[in-house]
């Protein structure tokens, strides 16, 4: 594909698709892009910017490289939210667009950032774009993955292209052996409160090591997905077997590992022992006011929610249950799927004799419908939505002023295995004491 020049699988994957023989750190290129994908909240308004710049019976570029899974707001009755979903029916049936997973129907997926890997619709090397934040989650397939605004997005969706401009990198060296109650959710948690919000601004990010190795691939979509919190434009894991296993269960098609050369140029390299990591918290309102969870005992939620791109994972689900067992919430535990999959899943795989969605329920917990849930606030009826005074501790990504509902509520973010235990506990708690 691209011969030794010194470069990332960053750079690399863009010089690909720039069609040039290498690029540089600082050089805006136009792409090709190989997929587009799209949700109930962005959507409507990128349809509306392709008609408006195209033509109101405009052909999209190319209607196999476009996705449109709403997730956000669809088990609700606000007017709003049905509204635009109207709107992405009435335009992939004029389309014809066969990637269309329709809410209520027999197609519908649950969350986006997941389901686009459920579908076998990624693989290494592509560059994905998303009218979504949270699109750097895919490059836990070793693919460049950047989420981008309605406008950008209108563009892609008519002419297949876009102008980038070609980000420094960020190396995430990761060795040692985790401990069980440790997670992916405390080192991507770990790593944002090092280097703060914005420190991989417009940088893409790569995490690479033996621990990152032996990772399963829902844990590498969990760092991937929480690298914009660092301001980085995309994150990015070396494809290994684990990958093309995934990979190949789902999708048969060609494609390339595409690896950083050795002497690749990087911003600068950080390096984290996994063995010396702890379980972590971010505290209100920011996603980098880290604290161990064993300093935040005095801290009683009112709710623990577990679920979202970030925490509602097969990995996810199963690392609560360990902790959920036999035992009894004491606070309001909310659990929501975050795919349709991973809600079979909850019914078809066991812990010691009894299916994961026995467990949660024995120990006292709600189970909600695969999707975005309240990671996003959304209308009153959404399922897990804070009022005001809610304190929630939460596996989401995002922890700001209003997040998951009222302004007048707090979010503190930690992985599965935290909320599960101070959901039985009823204060937070480090999970360590469940091991």
């Amino acid at each position: 594909m691209v011969k030794d020049r010194g470069m990332t699988i960053t750079e690399k994957i863009i010089t690909a698709h720039a069609n040039r023989e290498n690029v540089a750190a600082g050089e805006i290129v136009w792409v090709d892009i190989d997929l587009l994908m799209t949700h109930d909240v962005c959507g409507p308004g990128t349809i509306g910017i392709f008609k408006n710049e195209f033509g109101t019976n405009a052909t999209v570029w190319d209607r196999e490289r476009i996705v449109i899974l709403p997730d956000h707001y669809i088990f609700t009755e606000d007017a709003h939210a049905k509204r635009n979903l109207e709107v992405l029916r009435t335009f992939a049936k004029q389309q014809n667009l066969p990637h269309f997973f329709d809410a209520g129907s027999d197609r519908y997926r649950g969350v986006c950032h997941i389901a686009l890997a459920e579908l076998g619709l990624l693989r290494p090397g592509m560059i994905v774009v998303g009218t979504d934040s949270h699109t750097c989650t895919a490059g836990a397939f070793g693919l460049f993955a950047t989420g981008i605004g309605n406008t950008d997005a209108g563009f892609v969706m008519g002419t297949g292209k876009l102008w980038l401009k070609i980000p420094k990198t960020i190396r995430v060296i990761v060795e040692g052996e985790m401990s069980p109650h440790v997670m992916a959710k405390d080192l991507i948690l770990t790593i944002i409160g090092d280097i703060g919000l914005d420190g991989a601004s417009y940088m893409a990010m790569e995490i690479c090591g033996e621990a990152v190795r032996n990772m399963n691939m829902d844990e590498r979509m969990t760092l991937c997905n929480m690298a914009v919190e660092a301001g980085a434009k995309n994150c990015i894991i070396e494809p290994d077997a684990k990958t093309v296993e995934w990979i190949r269960s789902r999708m048969n098609c060609d494609f390339q590992i595409i690896r950083s050369d050795l002497s690749a140029r990087f911003e600068k390299s950080l390096y984290y022992d996994l063995s010396k990591l702890t379980p972590v918290v971010a505290r209100p309102f920011s996603p980098d006011n880290i604290l161990p969870a064993s300093s935040l005992e005095e801290v009683i939620p009112t709710q623990c929610y577990i679920g979202s791109c970030t925490g509602g994972k097969i990995t996810d689900l199963v690392s609560a249950a360990h902790i959920l067992k036999d035992r009894k919430v004491q606070i309001n535990t909310k659990v929501v799927p975050a795919t349709v999959e991973v809600e079979q899943e909850l019914i078809t795989r066991k812990l010691d004799g009894r299916t994961l969605r026995e467990i949660f329920l024995d120990a006292g917990a709600e189970i909600g419908p695969p999707s975005c849930g309240a990671c996003l606030g959304g209308p009153p009826d959404t399922f897990g939505r804070l009022s005001d005074g809610d304190i929630c501790i939460s596996t989401t990504n995002r922890n700001f002023p209003g997040r998951m509902g009222s302004p007048n509520s707090a979010v503190y973010l930690a992985s599965p295995l935290t909320v599960a235990a101070t959901a039985i506990s009823g204060k937070i708690t480090d999970p360590g004491i469940f091991f």
